[in-house]
């Protein structure tokens, strides 16, 4: 094993965590893990990596610690009892959770004398350590610089900015984005299945949709930093119309519409706060809610 390469420890192995002490594993760092089943570690002992006996054993092994749990509660459960062991460490939440957990666990973190950087893992178990997937970190820039090299086995490593709580936010906002892609191909997917075509005919013309919409994504991003939305592409009022075509061809052929009549009312509430004419980023002044009214998150999350 090449010892130049700075040790890990991986906290939990669930099919996460193996994956990411499997990525370190192949890139040679010394990666020690632990896991409350012991058994899991098995695959991973047979690689190279060292199974401890205790959390506090795996801590003090390295001075870098990936946590990869189920959630903040199982997190504190495994940590606290150890705490002071941290001191002098590096650790780093990759379990899933939202800003304000990300906020409590820095102060968490700080209190016993370690540095911490909050983390969010944008692919599943077989995407670790493919260079092309992305891992977001917030927190001490110096600590993420510092710690970097390590964190390039897993993925490309993107530091959003000092605040603990982005990465746990801009987490969230993604998977809404994946959630709402992968909805809207599968009813899509639905409307023309139902004229026997096949998914795997309608998704490479579905894939090179999504190119020209990420460039209406572009486009749109600087209107709505702006609060301006000319409508000189299209219309909210011509793209009323135009889903009206989509819930009718879906309806006749028993599609389920849902998900296309929540976007028409979506896109009607903003018609009726004045944005008719405006382009489809004026939907956001919709989305915004009580944002736009003043209303704002219990932590103001800052970019760098």
């Amino acid at each position: 094993m090449n010892t130049r390469h700075p040790a890990v420890t991986v906290l939990g192995l669930g099919s996460m965590g193996s994956a990411l002490a499997a990525a370190l594993l192949e890139r040679g760092h010394p990666v020690t893990v632990w896991n409350r089943s012991a058994r899991k570690a098995d695959a991973l002992v047979e690689r190279g990596a060292r199974l401890a006996a205790t959390p506090e054993e795996a801590i003090a092994a390295s001075p870098l610690t990936l946590a990869c749990v189920l959630d903040y509660a199982a997190l504190h459960t495994v940590l606290d009892p150890v705490a002071d062991s941290l001191a002098g460490k590096a650790l780093v939440n990759l379990t899933s959770g939202s800003p304000e957990q990300a906020h409590e666990a820095t102060a968490w973190a700080r209190s016993h004398g370690a540095d911490y950087l909050d983390g969010a893992i944008m692919t599943t178990p077989p995407g670790v350590g493919n260079p092309e997937m992305m891992f977001l970190y917030s927190g001490a820039h110096a600590v993420f610089e510092a710690h970097r090299p390590t964190l390039e086995a897993l993925g490309d490593p993107l530091h959003l900015g000092t605040d603990p709580g982005l990465a746990s936010l801009y987490d969230a906002a993604l998977l809404g984005l994946m959630w709402s892609t992968m909805t809207g191909w599968l009813h899509g997917t639905a409307l023309v299945g139902a004229e026997k075509t096949q998914a795997t005919a309608f998704t490479p013309v579905a894939i090179r949709w999504l190119t020209a919409v990420a460039g209406f994504l572009t486009t749109y991003a600087p209107q709505v930093d702006a609060g301006h939305y000319p409508g000189d592409d299209a219309t909210i009022d011509v793209q009323i119309a135009a889903i009206d075509h989509l819930i009718h061809a879906a309806s006749a052929r028993g599609i389920d519409n849902a998900l296309p009549e929540l976007l028409k009312t979506t896109m009607e509430r903003a018609r009726a706060a004045g944005h008719g004419s405006d382009s489809y980023a004026s939907v956001i002044e919709v989305l915004k809610g009580s944002a736009r009214a003043g209303g704002r998150p219990a932590h103001t999350l800052t970019q760098p």
